[in-house]
């Protein structure tokens, strides 16, 4: 059985919360999905990961990129599911890395307007809009990433400017 401080390494380093907005002219329709993708030779630690959540489904995922192997992802879209065991384990242990914990809280505001039956969808449009620090795929443009230098050393480090 996996402990919990091992699954927020693996969230940290490789999971993802993610939410898609499909706006179809009758009815908008939005997906919920949290996610973690392993190179095909750790599948067993994805059947650790469902047994542990006690959901999931774990799918194969080619990638025909030169240097990419195949993986295997596994994946909760079950708002239920969501809901009741993954958002409760994270609330509870929530990420460490300051990146994944924001995702997390956006994420679970976005899930706990939609438990409500919220229909406010440019609230939700706006919360996603601010996860993964604005990638291309939430829409909005990506952020401008600067270069710091300290005195310490020649490395520059990229850091996201202040908002």
């Amino acid at each position: 059985m996996l402990e919990p401080n091992y699954v927020l390494g693996l969230v940290d380093g490789e999971g993802s919360f993610y939410v898609r907005i499909n706006d179809h002219k009758r009815r908008a329709k939005i997906e919920l999905k949290f996610s973690l993708k392993l190179r095909h030779q750790d599948r067993h630690i994805l059947e650790e990961l469902q047994r542990f959540f006690g959901c999931g489904k774990i799918y194969i995922q080619r990638d025909g990129r030169i240097n990419h192997s195949l993986c295997y992802r596994f994946e909760v879209n079950n708002k239920k599911e969501l809901f009741e065991k993954v958002n409760p384990f994270f609330e509870k242990n929530p990420p460490l890395l300051p990146s994944r914990k924001r995702d997390f809280d956006l994420f679970k505001e976005i899930c706990e307007l939609l438990k409500s039956g919220s229909q406010d969808f440019e609230k939700i449009q706006s919360l996603k809009a601010l996860m993964h620090w604005g990638s291309p795929y939430t829409g909005k443009p990506s952020v401008r990433w600067e270069r710091e230098v300290t005195p310490s050393s020649e490395n520059a480090m990229p850091v996201k400017p202040p908002e």
